[in-house]
């Protein structure tokens, strides 16, 4: 499988998040476990507050116990790097995505993997 470009994986407490997870900022998220790597399950994104955004799935899935994060500079960074982090892991098929990540409201942005 491809990097995710990510740091981590971390265990997924709101403890950890708060270590880690040190400014507010645009970002791209991982949600899996350990076997003994770390195994992607999830793939998601916040526009304007990473820290925020993986706190809401803290005891959420009894499967997605440890995340992996990346800031982003740019909401098209954002859109960009979950769409690429998707489809290399799997997509819908591999991944609990049940879609392609959708663009933001008012951009015409196309998945820069498959053009969606």
């Amino acid at each position: 499988m491809a990097p995710l470009g990510m740091h981590g994986p971390y265990q997924l407490t709101a403890d950890k998040i708060n270590q880690v997870v040190t400014k507010k900022s645009a970002g791209n998220y991982a949600l899996g476990y350990m076997d003994p790597g770390f195994t992607v399950l999830y793939v998601g994104r916040s526009y304007n507050d990473i820290k925020t955004r993986l706190k809401s799935w803290v005891g959420k899935e009894i499967k997605y116990n440890h995340f992996e994060f990346s800031y982003a500079a740019s909401c098209r960074k954002v859109f960009n790097k979950q769409c690429k982090n998707y489809h290399d892991f799997g997509g819908s098929k591999d991944l609990d995505n049940k879609h392609h990540p959708e663009r933001p409201d008012g951009t015409e942005w196309k998945c820069s993997v498959c053009g969606v």
